[in-house]
C-alpha cells in the first residue's frame, strides 16, 4: 500500500511529517542522538526488521537528516551520522520526550533527560525566543504567511471560524 505524500503541501508540519512522520523514523533519530551510528546498533536497540530499518535509514538519508558514510571497505560497511538538519530535529524529539513524561511521577519515569556535562536533570520547556514566555502560557494560533495560496488561506479562515463558533458555544 502506497502512502500519501505530503511533500508538496504548504503546511510546514505536513512537509516535516513527509520525512519523520513514520514512528520508526523518530525512534531512529532518537537513537542517533544517543550516539548510535551503525545498522546493527539501530537494529538491536529498536528490535526492528532489517528490511524496515533499511527503508527508514534510506528515507532519512534522502531527507538529509542522516548521512551514510563508509567506515570499512572489505566488506563494505556504512554508518549513519547526523547532518546539521538532523541535529536541528533534536528539540522536536526532546519535546516529544517531555510531552510523554508530563503526567508521570518522577519515580514512574523510565527515561530522564540530563545535561551530559553535569548529569543534572533537564526539564525542557518551549519558549518564545523574543520574550522567553513558555509557549504553554500563550494563546497560540496559526495564520497565513506571505507565501500562502488562496486555498490555504481559506483553510485557515475556516479554522478561525470554527474557533469562534466553539468560543461562542463555551460562553
Amino acid at each position: 500500500m502506497r502512502r500519501t505524500s505530503f511533500e508538496d503541501l504548504e503546511c510546514p508540519i505536513a512537509r516535516s511529517l513527509e520525512h519523520v512522520g513514520e514512528w520508526w523514523s523518530i525512534l531512529i533519530m532518537r537513537d542517533a542522538f544517543d550516539g548510535f551510528t551503525r545498522f546493527d546498533e539501530f537494529e538491536r536497540s529498536l528490535a526492528i526488521a532489517p528490511n524496515m530499518l533499511t527503508r527508514r535509514l534510506k528515507s532519512l538519508v534522502d531527507a538529509g537528516l542522516l548521512e551514510r558514510r563508509r567506515y570499512r571497505d572489505r566488506p563494505p560497511r556504512y554508518e549513519y551520522v547526523l547532518t546539521e538538519a538532523g541535529r536541528a530535529l533534536r528539540p522536536v524529539v526532546v519535546a516529544l520526550y517531555a510531552w510523554g513524561n508530563q503526567d508521570l511521577a518522577p519515580g514512574d519515569r523510565s527515561l530522564v533527560l540530563v545535561d551530559r556535562a553535569t548529569g543534572r536533570e533537564v526539564e525542557p520547556v518551549l519558549v518564545d525566543r523574543a520574550t522567553g514566555t513558555p509557549l504553554s502560557d500563550l494563546d497560540l494560533g496559526f495564520t497565513a504567511g506571505p507565501a500562502a495560496t488562496e486555498p490555504f488561506r481559506d483553510r485557515l479562515a475556516d479554522a478561525a471560524a470554527a474557533r469562534g463558533r466553539d468560543a461562542a458555544g463555551a460562553s
